[in-house]
């Protein structure tokens, strides 16, 4: 297994964590905020699960899946995480289409909200293109 593929799979791990989020007792406060920072609904958990699963498959089928899933769900993540910066929601979630701006912002609370789409899209993206080029 190559290193894109096994970054792949890593990202599986990563993804399932984040779906899972909600339902370990103890990471979520009495506000439904996991880590009191940010909440995560169903529809979240089923993106996260959708990318989990795409990675893993992505990492069984072959290098070259595993690049493309690295390239497409880093664009896709870091954008949402951008996204996240100027109007205080995703597109991934729709958030952007059901919630009026909330206007960019750079206080603690949503650098910590918006850096795990961040730093995942923006690895994926650094993986995908640089390591094990052919």
């Amino acid at each position: 297994m190559n290193i894109l593929r096994k970054i792949s799979f890593g990202y599986f791990i990563v993804l399932l964590g984040a779906a899972a989020l909600n339902y370990i007792p103890g990471l979520t406060d009495d506000q439904g905020l996991a880590f009191g920072i940010f909440a995560l609904d169903l529809f979240d958990d089923a993106l996260h699960l959708a990318s989990a699963i795409w990675a893993l498959t992505a990492a069984f089928i072959s290098r070259r899946a595993s690049q493309i899933f690295l390239i497409i769900f880093g664009w896709l993540y870091l954008g949402d995480g951008v996204f996240g910066f100027f109007t205080g929601y995703g597109y991934l979630d729709f958030g952007i289409f059901t919630n009026p701006s909330a206007g960019l912002s750079f206080t603690i609370f949503r650098v910590l909200a918006n850096l795990p789409h961040i730093a995942l899209g923006g690895f994926a993206l650094w993986a995908g293109y640089r390591l094990d080029r052919r």
